[in-house]
């Protein structure tokens, strides 16, 4: 899992509450089980039409936020089902930062152990960056995760809180596979003395 330490990008506002995981990647992508290649169905439904075409109106498919890593939404991001494709796709499409005034627990839990930190502020911050975010490809947001601040592209701080372990995780770029890695040692200790133990094992 890559390192996420500070991040300087543009931000893509998606002003809609309740996004939940069906929006976010529909059950029709759900047969893999491998992390790469949903970003482009990334909210399928509202980014191409019946037949496949670009929406032009949806923010994702607009020039100015192609390359978006910072996604600017709103309350209750992340519900419905308890899918973890729903991070991979985000991660896939390149945005490793979601703000948002809340989000659904597990969607919540299942980004920090994806590489996406998902910041939760009050709504009167995150409309600031909204309107921020509208700004397109000029404005850029920077996130500090050590200092755990955001800075608008206009210079506004806003402070938000993570917990310790997630940040230690996310800034280490352990997922639940590295964080059992790194008692490799403990492990092969263990395994090497049960075999001396029980050999008939």
């Amino acid at each position: 899992m890559q390192k996420f330490t500070k991040l300087s990008g543009i931000a893509a506002p998606l002003d809609l509450v309740n996004i939940d995981t069906d929006m976010i990647i529909p059950k029709q992508f759900l047969k893999t089980i491998k992390r790469s290649g949903l970003g482009v169905n990334l909210f399928d439904e509202m980014r191409y039409d019946d037949d496949g075409k670009e929406i032009e109106s949806f923010v994702l498919n607009q020039p100015a936020y192609r390359d978006a890593q910072i996604l600017v939404a709103g309350d209750n991001f992340g519900c419905g089902s308890s899918r973890e494709h729903a991070p991979w796709a985000i991660a896939d499409f390149g945005i490793t930062c979601i703000i948002a005034p809340s989000f659904a627990d597990i969607f919540y839990n299942n980004s920090f152990k994806n590489g996406i930190l998902p910041i939760a502020l009050p709504q009167e911050q995150v409309d600031v960056l909204m309107k921020d975010a509208e700004k397109g490809a000029n404005a850029r947001i920077e996130v500090d995760l050590e200092a755990q601040t955001i800075t608008s592209s206009d210079g506004e701080v806003f402070h938000f809180e993570v917990d310790a372990f997630k940040k230690h995780c996310l800034m280490n770029g352990l997922d639940d596979i590295g964080l059992t890695m790194e008692k490799a040692a403990s492990i092969d200790a263990f395994e090497a003395a049960a075999a001396s133990a029980r050999p008939w094992v």
